[in-house]
């Protein structure tokens, strides 16, 4: 396709600035918060990590889809992002191991996509002004009808989305005589959560989001885990009772993400919306226990309050963010539970921290 051929677009943001740009080629429009993630690599599974899902992706790396994609590099069944914002898109490719182009993907699942965006001056603003609504159009819908449409989209403040992205039914994954079976609540779980503990030697049970405590028991497992997810945390009451009565039964627990700020919260620890979020694979992180630094896989948009962790008699911090100082990690004094903020099991890295799934596996030893 000659870019002469190609159809004028939009980005315009719930404040009325306006990004100009082409489409990829699906025509219409698509709303959501807008956000930048700073990988240089990986962008298939960013655009397949349910914790993306309501999410207008602007992609900071100036060339998206120049080694196309492979159908075992996803996090799950299909795109999560709601839309992408990019600088370069390249309609060619070239990776022995692919299975076909990212535009071809994006026409099968039907992701509408701007490029050619000024995306250094796009995060530049989204950095000073914080996420925002937004909608990517395609299609020459006039201005005015845009922006009363985009009024009516609701702020991630408040909304529920793992409903959205988690499994309906239980399923399985792993070997099923594994010397540990895991019960897994699904809150928008990524796929390289499961492998990283198959590889351990785990079996696991996946639990759709509203499952109950009781639900996950009955599969009689050895240990817990609460996973990834999108949305803000604070509506998942479900959620929260079951890591409640995970830890009044004294079960070993482990959480990631949006699991990890539902452990927060079942503690009575208060969640809150950040400026801009984390996303990004080159994301600081400290671990306070050994002293050590970790450079870490991060995709969040909601954090648990430090201060209030720093005043609970049962919680310690165990890893600090190092660009602002926000919680990273944390573990229960009392309990067999620990979690972090940020994702131990990048795809296609940085590898730091899968320590922590073999961490999980000892204290279920334990």
């Amino acid at each position: 396709m000659k870019y002469t051929t190609r159809q004028k677009a939009i980005l315009l943001l719930s404040d009325g600035t306006i990004f100009h740009g082409k489409s990829i080629g699906i025509s219409g429009t698509t709303f959501g918060e807008v956000c930048f993630n700073t990988g240089m690599t990986g962008y298939q599974e960013i655009f397949t990590d349910p914790s993306y899902f309501g999410q207008l992706m602007v992609a900071t790396n100036a060339h998206i889809g120049n080694y196309g994609v492979n159908d075992s590099e996803v996090e799950s069944k299909s795109i999560k992002i709601a839309g992408l914002v990019c600088k370069n898109f390249s309609f060619n490719y070239s990776r022995e191991g692919a299975s076909g182009s990212l535009e071809d993907y994006f026409i099968k699942q039907n992701l509408i996509c701007i490029s050619d965006v000024d995306t250094r001056a796009l995060v530049s603003y989204i950095r000073d002004n914080g996420a925002m609504n937004a909608v990517i159009c395609t299609d020459e819908t006039p201005i005015e009808e845009l922006k009363i449409a985009l009024a009516k989209v609701p702020d991630m403040k408040g909304l529920e989305l793992a409903s959205k992205v988690s499994t309906t039914e239980p399923y399985f994954f792993g070997d099923e005589n594994a010397t540990y079976k895991i019960s897994a609540l699904d809150l928008g779980i990524k796929t390289n959560i499961l492998r990283n503990l198959a590889k351990r030697d785990c079996y696991i049970k996946v639990f759709p989001f509203n499952s109950s405590y009781q639900d996950l028991a009955a599969f009689n497992p050895d240990g817990y885990f609460l996973s990834n997810g999108p949305g803000d945390p604070e509506p998942l009451s479900g959620a929260i009772q079951v890591a409640k009565e995970i830890l009044e039964n004294d079960k070993p627990l482990f959480g990631i993400c949006l699991g990890h700020q539902v452990i927060g919260l079942a503690n009575g620890i208060s969640t809150y919306k950040m400026f801009n979020g984390h996303r990004g694979i080159n994301h600081p992180v400290k671990n306070i226990i050994t002293g050590k630094g970790e450079i870490t896989s991060q995709n969040h948009g909601f954090a648990v309050n430090k201060e209030e962790l720093d005043n609970h008699p049962d919680l310690e911090i165990t890893h600090l963010h190092l660009n602002d100082g926000t919680v990273a990690g944390m573990r229960m004094k009392n309990k067999n539970c620990f979690s972090v903020q940020y994702h131990p099991e990048a795809s296609p890295g940085p590898h730091d921290s899968s320590y922590l799934f073999d961490q999980f596996i000892e204290n279920i030893k334990g």
